[in-house]
């Protein structure tokens, strides 16, 4: 696999293999299953959100080093309609659709860095990174 991926998110379908890239890539790395898991459940929750809420967009997946530490960096664009209350939008239960409300908050747990930018009209940008 290369150091960086980009998919795009437009389907359903798009989501299952945005799963199957991220493990693949964190497997590489060396993830432990445990921290294999935390980063496809993170990045299933967010790839639903950026077709869910974004109407589709990109992710865009990174292999890092820094000295002997290795992780995975994954960026999620969309230009959608973008957060306007994203401290709002991070609390547990809060949900603008049908779901739980628990992905944004969610995937921040799940997730070693986490960081969000978005602006109302333009879109959201949503980076987090899992360290081996």
């Amino acid at each position: 696999m290369q150091q960086t991926e980009t998919l795009n998110i437009q389907t359903s379908t798009d989501i299952v293999l945005v799963r199957q890239a991220v493990r693949q890539m964190a497997v590489e790395i060396g993830l432990s299953l445990v921290d294999q898991t935390k980063i496809v459940t993170a990045a299933s929750e967010l790839a639903r959100n950026t077709l869910d809420y974004g109407g589709g967009g990109t992710v865009k997946l990174e292999m890092l080093q820094e000295g002997r530490k290795r992780g995975l960096r994954l960026t999620f664009e969309d230009q959608g309609p973008g957060i306007p209350n994203i401290e709002m939008a991070l609390k547990d239960g809060f949900t603008t659709g049908s779901g739980l409300g628990m992905g944004l908050g969610g995937a921040k747990r799940l997730a070693n860095e986490f960081e969000i930018q978005s602006a109302v009209g333009e879109g959201t940008r949503i980076v987090i990174v899992r360290w081996k």
